[in-house]
């Protein structure tokens, strides 16, 4: 049996060496989607590089951002968290946030994201989860774009604090309004992992997708993969190297020929 398994990659648009090896990995067929930063400086730029090409082999979804480049307001992530966990947040101001990035998508791709999902996982929060899918469902009710729900419970601590603050809860109501939803987010860790305890966790991942699979759970990997960059406002830079040495390397690929996994756009899954 064929496992099919949704490979993502996050924070496209955010630098040049992060597209780049992104772009590569779709190329090479490691990846099968990729969530953009539409509000990024250098997102016109960077959405030229996504052909027709790119667009057949992977999903390109909007990277929903409260926290690194949205405007009017910047978020820091934990007091975005407390602010929508106290229902403080105004919604109206998130509306237009949304909006704005949704429109700047659209604006360079010619077209709705095929997904979305959240930068720090900020779509799934209460308050924001409440707009972000009205939305949605409002501008492209003739076809929803799928939702990559953070359901990361296999991934320890920092797995069950990102459920905690609102997976489950999004993908009811995702489900409610009638979007595509995966099931399992698999690919959380420390960001402090060298090529061989990344290719042990990615195993680990492949493992859990096999079986989440067999009953019926679709399942997305997530990954942050970019090539060497001296950008230290990034403070996941060390990791990206790492992470796409190890998928563009051919003990992935026996990997996934071993366990019968075979990467595949969410859209080809999700059609019927």
């Amino acid at each position: 049996m064929v496992t099919p398994l949704i490979i993502s990659a996050d924070d496209y648009a955010q630098g040049a060496a992060i597209d780049q090896g992104i772009l590569d990995l779709i190329r090479m067929r490691r990846l099968t989607a990729t969530s953009c930063l539409s509000l990024s400086p250098r997102w016109r730029e960077a959405a030229t590089s996504i052909t027709s090409a790119i667009r057949e082999q992977a999903d390109i979804g909007l990277h929903l951002d409260f926290t690194a480049y949205s405007r009017p307001t910047r978020y820091p992530h934990p007091q975005l968290v407390i602010r929508s966990l106290l229902r403080s947040l105004d919604p109206e101001q998130l509306k237009t946030m949304i909006r704005q990035q949704l429109d700047a998508f659209e604006q360079e791709m010619n077209s709705a994201p095929d997904y979305v999902d959240g930068h720090q996982h900020v779509h799934q929060l209460p308050q924001v989860r409440d707009v972000l899918l009205a939305e949605l469902q409002s501008r492209y009710a003739d076809k929803l774009p799928w939702i990559r729900i953070s359901h990361s419970a296999y991934d320890g601590v920092k797995g069950r604090v990102i459920l905690a603050l609102g997976s489950q809860a999004m993908r009811k109501q995702a489900l409610r309004r009638g979007f595509a939803v995966t099931d399992t987010l698999l690919g959380v860790y420390g960001f402090d992992s060298n090529a061989a305890t990344y290719q042990k966790q990615l195993r680990a991942w492949l493992t859990i997708a096999v079986t989440e699979t067999r009953v019926k759970r679709l399942c997305a990997l997530m990954c942050h993969p970019g090539l060497p960059s001296a950008d230290d406002t990034d403070p996941i830079r060390r990791a990206r190297p790492v992470e796409y040495e190890v998928f563009s390397s051919s003990v992935f690929a026996e990997m996934l020929q071993e366990m019968n996994i075979e990467p595949t756009k969410a859209s080809q899954l999700l059609s019927g």
